[in-house]
């Protein structure tokens, strides 16, 4: 792996690295990081969510949901390419001719991530962040094992939602409700 490091600074050299490595990667400032595959539980709780949005989204033609390992370039000089575990891209964002087949240029509006249990609060964190400040207006973290939801918006607020809540989509996403709970079931 560490020649494979060497080779990657940009998301461009990123994008060029051959599947099939057995391992997911992000970039965070033009540092290449290994992901590990998301465990049972969490591939479920990202596809609940993915397909949750995307059926709203479709319904209402309100732009794209992308699922799981979907980069999106964040930053540049130096790279950072971040992959949620799904997004939402408005309609007014998605270029012309659609998605491109590279990395998404910017932030999703929504970014949902899903916690594993080998995630430390701060790589949670710097993820949060890092969607917020590349654009992001709506950044959703959920935790299956407390099956809480927490809501992380641009202007700052953090809200915190226990199973019995509502989780909505607000100015970003209108019209979308559900209650935490079925991000779970």
């Amino acid at each position: 792996m560490p020649a494979v490091e060497r080779l990657v600074s940009t998301a461009e050299d990123l994008l060029r690295l051959p599947t099939g490595l057995g391992e997911r990667f992000e970039l965070v400032e033009g540092e290449l990081r290994t992901m590990s595959p998301g465990g049972s539980l969490h591939g479920k709780v990202a596809a609940r969510a993915a397909l949750l949005l995307g059926q709203h989204v479709a319904a209402r033609q309100l732009g794209e949901v992308v699922g799981a390992e979907t980069g999106f370039v964040l930053e540049r000089n130096p790279d950072t390419v971040r992959a949620p575990d799904a997004a939402f891209i408005a309609a007014a964002r998605v270029p012309p001719g659609g998605l491109p087949e590279t990395y998404f240029d910017g932030a999703p509006d929504l970014a949902v991530e899903v916690v594993s249990p080998g995630d430390t609060a701060q790589d949670v964190q710097s993820k949060v962040a890092d969607w917020l400040h590349a654009g992001a207006r709506l950044v959703w973290v959920l935790y299956p094992r407390s099956r809480q939801v927490f809501v992380f918006r641009a202007e700052g607020r953090v809200d915190t939602l226990s199973a019995d809540e509502l989780l909505d989509g607000g100015d970003v996403l209108p019209g979308f409700a559900c209650p935490v709970r079925d991000l779970f079931e």
